[in-house]
């Protein structure tokens, strides 16, 4: 048990800097300018306030100004000095002496690192916000161009239906556009400050939790001061966001992958976006898209990691040290990645012709048969799906394929099923064994008839454009926000 009541003199267990120390270390860089915006806006708040004497307040001021500037591979970060908020402490204390100690005034490390973790955070979501929409729009311009690129659309990997490219392209652009506006919500989540929260209750010291918000350009403050402290929620909500954005895309990454072999021939990639075999001269590998689906695997890892370490009873600072580096090192690979997929299909090479070959010599347009048979023989559907069957069966046998079938076989295949035939010899069936004919029927709303296809695209193109406005407007903000703190900080200090 625990029974120190106050600071220990004893120095730190080397296991405890290799494992504990060492691992909030790693995590400086992320937090430095964070981190010194938070101490910015806290020293603010606490000198308008009267709490910090003037001239120290210009001190320190001036001193975290200076640091703002500093890159963080030159700041003393040492994990034999404690977490970075130690280190901090001492190399202020170093330059400036006993001013440096007002900096504890009303607010706990633990603070100062959960305002810091939003600042970077939201950071980070204008630009992979930016990069979702980016890619949604990129990959609904590419379905544009092929809204009349027949192929099957498949089903386990099987041929299903007559379809084009396009529109299944287009299905990406929507789940996309659905992942950015979770991340606006995840940034509304982010937005909030936790500034004045104190350990759990607050701070005698701090009458106004809405200043520090305001100078850091927080849309407001986390209401409850102790879930403000402790909250992670969120955190969740934009780990398992990105997991969905990320393996969305690995999805169509896998189905290029698959269609980029000989096998398929559908689709080359750009050589950009492939790696050559060392030992194999005729292989070039579609390695951009085994990056892609690897980092939709790790981000659900990274998930259900952060689940099992927040399952603590509350007030543990684990949760927090954990999120310090696992979410934003997350979100860092859901940008870099979702900045990849969309340049892996802004250059893709599409073989229209070998699309329709494989179209055409399949049997995709079963199930328009069927439907054809029912409609004009007055067959329940279950009966007209058994005759397809019968007859796609015996043409396979004949090696033939779905384009040739033909009124006669489908009335003979309905002697062997029912005693009798239908009619349908020397019947035109192309309305039903068409596959562009099949397409242009798919006239209801979200269908794949070209000028649905067509509209489908513009409209992501649309919401994408508009998603990229109104990021911007929010980054705007944020910069504004940050370069008012720093005009006001020179000016406190005299600069």
């Amino acid at each position: 048990m625990t029974t120190l009541v106050g600071p220990s003199e004893d120095d730190p267990a080397q296991s405890l800097i290799d494992s504990g120390f060492a691992l909030e270390i790693a995590d400086a860089g992320l937090l430095h300018v964070p981190l010194t915006l938070a101490d910015l806006a806290h020293v603010l708040d606490l000198s308008g306030h009267g709490v910090i004497p003037g001239d120290a307040a210009a001190r320190l001021l001036r001193l975290l100004l200076e640091v703002h500037d500093l890159p963080a591979e030159r700041f003393p970060y040492d994990s034999h000095v404690g977490d970075p908020y130690n280190c901090r402490e001492r190399y202020f204390i170093e330059r400036i002496g006993d001013d440096a100690g007002w900096l504890h005034a009303g607010r706990p490390r633990r603070e100062a690192a959960r305002v810091a973790l939003r600042l970077l955070l939201r950071d980070q979501l204008v630009e992979l916000i930016d990069a979702a929409a980016t890619f949604a729009d990129q990959v609904a311009r590419v379905a544009g161009d092929h809204v009349e690129t027949y192929m099957s659309d498949q089903t386990y990997l099987q041929q299903a239906q007559p379809s084009t490219f396009g529109h299944y392209l287009v299905s990406f652009a929507y789940t996309g556009l659905r992942d950015v506006e979770r991340l606006f919500s995840c940034l509304d989540w982010v937005n909030q400050s936790p500034g004045g929260a104190g350990c759990v209750n607050g701070s005698r010291l701090i009458t106004d939790r809405r200043t520090v918000a305001d100078l850091l350009g927080f849309d407001d403050v986390i209401e409850n001061t102790r879930d403000a402290m402790w909250q992670v929620d969120g955190l969740i909500d934009l780990l398992a966001t990105v997991a969905s954005l990320v393996s969305q895309e690995s999805k169509l990454a896998e189905d290029l992958e698959i269609w980029d072999s000989r096998e398929f021939g559908y689709v080359d990639l750009a050589g950009p976006y492939t790696r050559a075999s060392v030992l194999m001269p005729q292989k070039r590998n579609p390695y951009s898209l085994a990056i892609v689906r690897g980092a939709g695997g790790v981000l659900i890892g990274r998930l259900a990691g952060f689940l099992a370490v927040i399952k603590t009873p509350s007030a543990r600072s684990d949760n927090l040290i954990y999120a310090q580096g696992e979410v934003p090192r997350a979100v860092d690979l859901a940008l870099r990645v979702t900045r990849l997929m969309g340049e892996v299909v802004a250059t893709l090479r599409v073989d229209a012709g070998r699309m329709l070959e494989e179209l055409e010599r399949g049997f995709s347009q079963a199930t328009d048969l069927a439907e054809f048979i029912m409609l004009e023989c007055g067959l329940n559907y279950r009966t007209a799906y058994l005759l397809v069957g019968r007859t796609v069966r015996t043409a396979s046998q004949r090696g033939l394929c779905g384009v040739d079938i033909t009124g006669a076989m489908v009335d003979a295949a309905a002697e062997q099923l029912l005693g009798h035939g239908l009619g349908l010899a020397g019947r035109d069936l192309s309305e039903a064994l068409d596959p562009r004919a099949i397409v242009r029927t798919r006239i209801a709303a979200g269908g794949a008839a070209p000028e649905l296809t067509r509209q489908m695209s513009v409209s992501c193109r649309s919401q994408a454009a508009s998603s990229q406005r109104r990021i911007e407007a929010r980054a705007h903000a944020f910069r504004g926000a940050e370069l008012k703190l720093l005009r006001l900080a020179k000016e406190s200090a005299g600069e």
